[in-house]
Parts: C-alpha cells; sequence; structure tokens
C-alpha cells in the first residue's frame, strides 16, 4: 500500500488529500480546504496538510509522497510535482469514472481539458487573461450586489429574464453591472446574465478542442456554483455537434488535490518497482 498526500495551493484557497493506494483501489483518507484571504499560502499549505496529516491519524513520515499542484512548487517539504491540468483531470476522473473532459473554473482564469479513461490530458486550452470569466470577478459582483458568493448559484437560478452582458472586459463589465443596478434589474436576472456571458466562452472553449459528447466536470472554486453549470449547459445545447452535458461534484473543489495524490502514489510505485525507493521528506 502506498500513502500519498496531494497539496493543490490556488489563488484564492489551498486544497490538501491523502490518499491510500493499492490492489487496485484507490482511498481517500481525509481532506482539508483553506482559503488564502492575504495570508501567505505557503504556511497556509503546512497548516492544512497537518489537519489533513490529523484527521488521517498519520504523521508526515508515514507518508510514501507528497505532490504539490498550482503554485505549490514552493513548499519546501513536497517530493514531486505536477501541473494543475495534469492534477485536475485525474482528479476529475476519480471524482466520476465516465469523465471525458474537465473545466477548471479558477479565481483567475478557465481552462478546457480534453482527457482520456486515465484522466491523461490530451488536448487542452486556456480562456484569455481577462478575468471577466473567473471567480474574482462573480466574487466582485456578489461584493457589490450586497450577496454573500455561495448564494451566487441560488439566485442566479431563480432569474425569469436575464440581462445580457456583452462586455468581455472585466473593468467594463462591472460598469454594465453598475448601470443594470441603477435600472433597477434584479439580482438574479443580473448573476444569470453574467452566468451566460462566461458560459459562452466557456462552451466555445470546450467546442473549439473537439468537446464532441463527452461528460465534462467543472473543477476548481467555481465548481460549485450551480447557476453557472446551468448556464454551461444550456449554452452547450445551442451549439451544433455539440452533445456534451456538464456536471459539478460536492468535492470538485479538491480535484488537483485528489490529482496530485494520485499521480503521486503512481510516481512512487514506478520508482520503487525500479529499486529507486523514495521517502518524503
Amino acid at each position: 500500500m502506498t500513502l500519498a498526500a496531494g497539496i493543490d495551493v490556488g489563488t484564492g484557497a489551498v486544497k490538501t488529500a491523502i490518499f491510500r493506494v493499492g490492489d487496485g483501489k484507490e482511498e481517500w483518507l481525509s481532506r482539508a480546504t483553506l482559503r488564502i484571504r492575504q495570508r501567505d499560502p505557503m504556511e497556509l499549505a503546512r497548516e492544512a496538510f497537518e489537519r489533513t496529516l490529523e484527521d488521517a491519524g498519520l504523521k508526515e513520515e508515514d507518508l510514501d509522497y507528497i505532490a504539490t499542484t498550482g503554485e505549490g512548487e514552493s513548499i519546501p517539504f513536497h517530493t514531486g510535482h505536477f501541473y494543475s491540468m495534469t492534477a485536475h483531470a485525474r482528479g476529475a476522473q476519480f471524482l466520476n469514472p465516465e469523465t471525458r473532459a474537465v473545466l477548471d473554473c479558477g479565481a483567475l482564469h478557465g481552462r478546457a481539458i480534453i482527457t482520456d479513461e486515465r484522466g491523461k490530458v490530451l488536448k487542452y486550452k486556456m480562456t484569455s487573461q481577462c478575468a471577466s470569466g473567473s471567480g474574482q470577478f462573480l466574487e466582485n459582483i456578489a461584493r457589490y450586489l450586497g450577496i454573500a458568493q455561495d448564494e451566487i448559484g441560488k439566485l442566479s437560478l431563480q432569474a425569469d429574464d436575464p440581462e445580457a452582458v456583452s462586455s468581455i472586459c472585466a473593468v467594463l463589465a462591472e460598469t454594465d453591472v453598475i448601470n443594470m443596478v441603477s435600472r433597477g434589474i434584479s439580482a438574479p436576472n443580473i448573476l444569470k446574465g453574467i452566468h451566460l456571458s462566461m458560459a459562452s466562452r466557456l462552451a466555445r472553449l470546450l467546442k473549439s478542442i473537439g468537446v464532441g459528447n463527452s461528460l465534462v466536470m467543472v473543477t476548481g472554486g467555481l465548481a460549485k456554483d450551480e447557476g453557472l453549470v446551468a448556464a454551461m449547459n444550456e449554452e452547450l445545447a445551442k451549439i451544433k455537434g455539440v452533445d456534451a452535458k456538464v456536471i459539478s461534484h460536492p468535492d470538485s473543489i479538491y480535484a488537483g488535490a485528489i490529482g496530485a495524490a494520485l499521480w503521486g502514489a503512481f510516481r512512487f510505485d514506478k520508482l520503487a518497482a525500479s529499486g529507486q525507493l523514495l521517502k518524503a521528506s
């Protein structure tokens, strides 16, 4: 049996997970997530890692591999590092084995990924650097509207006449929202309009890499946004030749940490099989 930890340092939060892998089984032992909120990500990574160890009833020296992903390459106690898209693809496949495409929607970007049945990345493409398709943009809008971030999805689903947001620039889009509020447009209709605008770009991104009729798993910070998931399915349904379905999972935010841990266990087992035993330090 191999014990491996995954640490995903994102822009908005640090996620950790520990797995026991062996005999064809992948057992998720523990997890933790901490919002960064202007704190040192490296300190948070250690704190989240310690919580995960405690929850699993383990010590650091019990682990065979400590894998990082995202911005976690500088963590001093890691064994190896994996690209974020590689980790998210593997994590999404663990959460739903039918997954063949991934939408990693984080605080600052969106990324579409096509995978095989093992979670290996076959093709990918990212959104532009403009933040209007990001979690940070939605968080700013929610703050302006005076609503909690976890209310965004539910309110969006209540829309009856969504207001179109045409601008792809975050600054101009926020100006649009200010104008909508002054015109008396309701928060649900504003949010649904934003979701549809974001979903339109993400849907085109998926089409450009050949999503076809794949099952698409949303990962990253926006995975919990049920309004965005619904908007994604609406926009994909408009695209000729695409019959994909977008889903989320209660643990989608851990996809990066999950994938890092599982790839870490795989790498350790390969090294062990070749006689190069490796222990995390």
